[in-house]
This record gives structure tokens, sequence and C-alpha cells, in this order.
């Protein structure tokens, strides 16, 4: 499997002809460097995390030029379908559903999740975590944007993930040293991946303190250069 990482939260993954996009921010974030022409080639589904702007992104521009299937909450799914987005799978907290050649499951993450549009904020369901499963590949956790909480503990033994996508950036979510505590005290992984830091001011700006945090702790701790993919 081949991960890509867009900057804040947004990558990508390639596997078994798939190419999967998570959280597609690339217009308005301050880290993504490139083109989202090419973030996108060959895109055949989008999983979203929750309905922030920053997480959200470029779904529906994306999904309408490329026909990539979208999945994500119920509520949102609904509300992208009205925004033009015609392929869609809708899920919840707790649920598993199939694509093509592999799973999408839908866990809980400790986060708001509304969408401001107009000036008003309208909830679009609850704030997730997204575990992707495919024969052969290892089993990736993008946790959204959490804080440490103790049902972590069911994810590992239920869904035994091999890769994480850890939000360290602190504010908004965990802060480093709690996602180093988070990752050693729950999970067996051959890799952790920070991400949701160095792009906005507010947030943290490296991932220097969680690499410190996880130094000898057997974790294999991957800080990718953005658009430059690491194969796991």
């Amino acid at each position: 499997m081949k991960i890509t990482w867009f900057g804040h939260s947004a990558f990508r993954l390639d596997f078994a002809g798939n190419v999967v996009l998570i959280d597609p921010f690339f217009t308005g974030n301050p880290a993504f460097e490139g083109s989202r022409d090419k973030a996108c080639e060959g895109v055949t589904h989008i999983l979203v995390t929750h309905g922030h702007g920053d997480h959200v992104g470029d779904t529906v521009e994306i999904a309408k030029k490329t026909g990539a299937t979208v999945v994500t909450n119920f509520d949102l799914c609904m509300y992208l379908a009205s925004q033009g987005v015609e392929k869609f799978d809708p899920m919840n907290t707790g649920g598993t559903i199939a694509q093509d050649g592999f799973t999408v499951s839908m866990v809980r993450a400790d986060h708001s999740a509304g969408l401001v549009e107009m000036g008003v904020n309208f909830p679009l369901g609850s704030a997730n975590g997204l575990i992707v499963k495919a024969p052969g590949e290892p089993t990736v956790y993008h946790m959204g944007d959490t804080d440490i909480f103790g049902d972590m503990a069911l994810i590992a033994e239920i869904h035994q993930p091999d890769v994480a996508m850890v939000p360290i950036g602190d504010r908004f979510t965990m802060g480093s040293e709690v996602a180093a505590l988070a990752v050693q005290r729950f999970f067996k992984l051959k890799a952790a991946i920070p991400c949701h830091y160095g792009s906005f001011p507010i947030i943290e700006k490296t991932a220097d303190r969680f690499v410190a945090a996880m130094d000898g702790k057997g974790t294999q701790v991957v800080v990718p250069h953005k658009t430059v993919g690491v194969t796991i």
C-alpha cells in the first residue's frame, strides 16, 4: 500500500487497483503543495471523517469530476448529495460496508462535526474515525479529529490496525504527548503517521514533539514529506 499525505488530515491510499482519498482538503489548505488534479488522478473513492470544512474540503468538486464514490456518515452524505454528489454510500458509527475489494468501518471520535455555511453552523452527523481493510494490505485507521478515549482499546481489539493516522495538533485534537500516549497505551502499530499539524498557525507546527514522545516506544513513526508517498 502506498500512502501519500497532502498536509493537515488529507491522505491518499493506493492499493489493489483502488485510489482512496481521505478528508481531501486541498483548496484553502495552507500545507498543501502541488496540483489538486495530480493528487486526485485515478481516484475511485473519497472517505470523509466528519463535516468540518477542513475535512470535507474539495469532496464535492472531486466527486463530480471523477465520479468517485463518497463514503461518510448518513447526515453528511445527504448534504453532499444535495450539493450534487451522485455516487455515495452512507454509513454511521459502528457500521462496516464493502466497497470494491475493501471495507470501511466507522468508529467513534471525540470531536464536533458542524459545518458553517452563510454564517450559520449546522450539525452534519457525528465525528468519526475510519478503518480501511483489504486482503493482503495493512489495516489503516484514520483517527479523524479526536481526543484520547478509553474505547480506543476496543477499536484496537476489534480492528487490529497496522497503521494509524494520528492527529497531534492540539487545541482542536490531542496534542503530541497525549497522542503518543494513545498510540502506546492502546495499539500495536507497525507505523504511526502524525497529522493535523503544520497547516494553520494556531495548531502545532511540526511533528517534533510527537516523534520525541514516541522515541524508544517500539512503534515506527513515519513523518512523510507532503505529496511524496510512502509504501507500508
